[in-house]
């Protein structure tokens, strides 16, 4: 019996240990990619390049403190981190985007695509032929290759493009293209598959079948999201507490995401699908949905990159495979760009498009990855093995140069910052950008007859009362002028001295904006004066004014990000 109970104790003993070991991986995953996120923002470097690096040094090619095992345990959690990024990618497509860029994204989309397929395979077959001889098994590699280089991964450059809040036509068509060329790439892989297998001899279902799996991958996905969407659209419209949209939000989302895993449908298109329907049938309603699930997120992305970067390894790979990833890069980058560039404009894109998307196009992972395993199914052997190891070393690459070359491009194109919210203006204000500088200010000895004068001339509500050194004494109002007037005989004779009221509270030109809101509300104030650390006045703030004063940036911003299209 003692001998039963010591091996139950240190079974519980083991379990107890591997979950805490879990725990702390976690917390060192996010607690590390965060810090180096930090770092390297200083140096302006996006964010996600900090995590694959921070998840490179944590994993297989680093330390090792996050092992295969645990990168397996939590392949579930990466498909979560997938769908999540699917969904805000959808939210993005609004039909009014279509209306206007449509035709334009189409153009872009095939060329691009089927450049970087047919360029890919040409070059593939002819550095193999000239350096392993002309076979069909060269030709196989090459086909395949071509149809997963199609593909661009969405996770990296939409996360630059969040980050730095961008917006413009550019940002409209690289969120269309990464959202939509999973699609076309999924089209050409199937075609290629059934071509390789013709060229290898090898018995498999015919292209009728395989066209039907294509089209049931993409219909399916698209046909299970449209359901989330109107499902959680008619939810969320019932709901006003935040947690509970929330809650909700990411239980049809995950729903969806484990159904569309069992039947066998593009997860990432069906999440998309879910956040196009909200976007466009519940919009009002679906803005609280996407910043709910944006606020939510962060921990998310960070753990998803990070694992990214640490299952990588690098360490199998030979002078033959070497040589083809350098091939397959080239070949990728040079169709991406080439097509991307033409069919830019071939459609009548905007400049900043026609010469900016070819550097937007560049990151790669999840569904490349993705075809890149499916390859090893279909292919077991020396194609698949060189395949996977192909797409994984390329897409280290890429993955650490694509969200540069992105963050550089929406940068020349002026884009950066044009896509902020009220929340994001407050959070980066502090109390000297949006004060009013200019309020006519009150001598303490001025007149009552001079007073009106000053209030007849300006449409202000609250005026700084000050001494001979413009040191703040008191606010005057126009309610507390209005009030004398009717009750007291003698208000010709007072002064402004007599007619103010002293303030409750000032605050200094380098405080917050989100602190001046605290302090409004706090108070229950309408006006707040802003003196330096001499006490004099340096502006004036108005609750009425701050708002107008937000909603004018938002509003030119929006004009300035319509303009460059």
């Amino acid at each position: 019996m003692k001998i039963m109970d010591r091996q139950f104790l240190n079974i519980f003993s083991f379990i107890s240990l591997y979950n805490l070991n879990i725990l702390l991986i976690l917390g060192l995953t996010i607690f590390l990619g965060t810090v180096g996120a930090r770092i390297f923002k200083k140096f302006r470097i996006p964010q996600v390049v900090a995590y694959i690096i921070i998840g490179i040094l944590l994993g297989t090619m680093g330390i090792g403190i996050i092992k295969e095992p645990i990168i397996k345990a939590f392949e579930p959690f990466n498909l979560f981190a997938l769908g999540l990024i699917g969904f805000m990618i959808g939210g993005e497509l609004k039909k009014e985007m279509f209306q206007k860029y449509g035709k334009q994204l189409f153009y872009i989309l095939i060329s691009e695509g089927l450049s970087a397929f047919l360029l890919v395979t040409l070059i593939v077959v002819l550095v193999g032929n000239f350096f392993f001889g002309s076979s069909k098994l060269v030709w196989a590699i090459g086909l395949l290759l071509g149809s997963i280089a199609a593909a661009t991964a969405p996770a990296a450059t939409t996360d630059v493009l969040w980050e730095y809040k961008t917006r413009g036509p550019l940002t409209t068509t690289v969120l269309g293209i990464v959202g939509m060329d999973d699609g076309l790439s999924l089209v050409l892989f199937a075609i290629a598959s059934s071509i390789a297998v013709s060229l290898l001899g090898k018995t498999s279902a015919g292209i009728l079948a395989k066209s039907f799996r294509t089209l049931y991958e993409i219909g399916g996905s698209i046909g299970l999201g449209i359901l989330g969407g109107f499902a959680l659209s008619s939810i969320v419209k019932k709901i006003n507490e935040e947690y509970g949209i929330l809650a909700f939000s990411i239980g049809i989302i995950v729903l969806i995401l484990g159904i569309a895993k069992l039947i066998g449908v593009d997860i990432l298109l069906a999440a998309m699908s879910i956040g196009f329907v909200v976007t466009n049938y519940i919009p009002r309603k679906g803005k609280e949905v996407f910043e709910l699930i944006d606020k939510f997120s962060p921990p998310i992305y960070v753990l998803f990159f990070t694992f990214f970067g640490a299952k990588l390894n690098l360490g199998r790979l030979t002078l033959p495979l070497i040589l083809l990833s350098v091939v397959y890069l080239l070949g990728r980058t040079m169709g991406k760009g080439i097509g991307a560039s033409f069919g830019a404009r071939l459609s009548g894109a905007p400049k900043t498009v026609q010469k900016y998307l070819p550097f937007c196009l560049f990151s790669q992972a999840g569904v490349a990855i993705g075809l890149s395993i499916l390859a090893t199914h279909r292919f077991p052997g020396e194609i698949g093995n060189a395949i996977v190891l192909i797409i994984t070393t390329t897409t280290f690459i890429v993955q650490i140069i694509g969200p540069i070359s992105t963050k550089w491009a929406v940068a020349k194109a002026g884009e950066v910052g044009l896509n902020i919210t009220e929340e994001d203006i407050i959070r980066q204000s502090k109390a000297k950008d949006i004060m009013d500088k200019d309020v006519p200010l009150i001598n303490e000895n001025m007149s009552l007859t001079e007073i009106l004068k000053v209030f007849s001339e300006s449409n202000y509500l609250y005026y700084p009362v000050v001494n001979k050194e413009k040191k703040l004494l008191g606010v005057l109002t126009v309610d507390n002028i209005k009030n004398t007037l009717m009750t007291s005989g003698l208000n010709w004779f007072l002064l402004a001295f007599d007619l103010m009221e002293p303030p409750v509270v000032v605050t200094s030109p380098d405080t917050p904006m989100r602190e001046v809101k605290e302090l409004l509300s706090r108070h229950n104030l309408e006006y707040l004066p802003v003196v330096g650390a001499d006490k004099k006045v340096s502006g004036f703030l108005e609750a009425r004014s701050i708002n107008r004063k937000i909603s004018t940036k938002i509003i030119q911003l929006q004009k300035q990000a319509e303009s460059l299209g």
